[in-house]
């Protein structure tokens, strides 16, 4: 099977495998499972921060920052297209009582310094208390540039806002620069890192700031039913994740790129091969090709994609050079 949907799709690597089945575990909601506390430790000290959370998933290491940041009736602003205000059911809202603050995303995934500046709201009764900028890196595919991350930190320091960073894909920014992961998670007061992404871990996230946070967070983890037990079996194919598979991303995002050349070359399908940044090629089916036609034979030879006409295709471990040849070829013999 190739699958293109997301690189959440990506199987844990054998040495994964192998260090699940002889992890050393406790009970981490009493703070005894030792691979558990051994990857907190690390990842704090990797990315330069006070402390560090092991959490389930990405959604909820966001959601218990945006919720140790802010109170009830507090704002967070964030892009448009940011996962924690469109992809995350509302969490911050529902579950925090917390606005969210949507600003338009610019096409490089940013947003204007200056728009942030002006949806931050008057100390007023009338209006929710702005206290929070939420970033994402990367966006779509796209990289935020280290500039940008240093004014966007410096207008939020300066207009007494914290400034959260969804890193869900910070490894693959960094990877596409060409810096460590710490050099773009040092703008921000806390990070959200996805582990079961192009990094291959079967489950899990870290969530990092200062003690202060990291002590909100726990409680709130606790309270939304986060706590693990024997959590150092899934702990120790995360560290795997962190000092393995980084790397490795650069093929990824080589591929992504050979797929997006390929696909180019398709009267078929529209692709902008400048956009493709990491391991992400977005691809706009002609009118007369029908999504759900065409996702469905795909699925008869054994290749998934997700059906919209506006394509997303994203590589990841488990998609080789080969298996994007295999897909542009099938992908002709279908519509042509």
């Amino acid at each position: 099977m190739i699958d293109f949907r997301s690189d959440t799709v990506t199987q844990p690597t054998e040495a994964m495998r192998l260090a699940m089945s002889r992890a050393e575990v406790g009970d981490d909601v009493y703070g005894d499972d030792p691979t558990v506390n051994n990857l907190q430790d690390m990842a704090a000290e990797m990315f330069g921060f006070d402390g560090a959370l092991f959490v389930s998933s990405g959604t909820q290491a966001n959601l218990l920052a945006l919720m140790s940041h802010c109170e009830r009736g507090d704002e967070y602003l964030c892009g448009q297209q940011a996962h924690n205000y469109k992809f995350e059911g509302g969490g911050a809202a529902v579950l925090g009582s917390i606005q969210p603050q949507p600003l338009n995303n610019q096409a490089d995934g940013s947003i204007l310094l200056s728009d942030i500046e002006a949806a931050i709201k008057p100390d007023d009764v009338h209006f929710a208390r702005t206290r929070l900028l939420s970033l994402e890196n990367t966006i779509g595919g796209k990289v935020l540039n280290q500039d940008y991350l240093a004014q966007a930190q410096s207008l939020a320091f300066n207009r007494g806002l914290k400034i959260h960073l969804d890193g869900a894909r910070v490894a693959n920014a960094a990877v596409a620069q060409g810096i460590a992961i710490a050099d773009i998670t040092q703008y921000f007061d806390s990070v959200s890192i996805c582990l079961s992404k192009g990094l291959c871990a079967p489950i899990g996230s870290i969530l990092l700031g200062d003690e202060r946070l990291i002590g909100k967070a726990t409680r709130w983890r606790k309270m939304l039913g986060g706590g693990m037990r024997q959590a150092g079996i899934i702990a120790a194919a995360a560290k795997l994740a962190l000092t393995e598979q980084v790397d490795r991303l650069a093929d990824d995002h080589h591929n992504a790129k050979a797929l997006a050349l390929l696909l180019a070359e398709m009267n078929e399908l529209t692709v902008d091969v400048s956009l493709v940044q990491t391991n992400m090629v977005f691809a706009t089916l002609a009118e007369h090709i029908d999504p759900k036609m065409l996702t469905a034979k795909l699925a008869d030879k054994s290749i998934i994609i997700s059906p919209s006409r506006q394509l997303r295709l994203v590589t990841h471990n488990n998609i080789s050079a080969n298996d994007i040849n295999v897909f542009v070829n099938t992908l002709k013999q279908i519509i042509r």
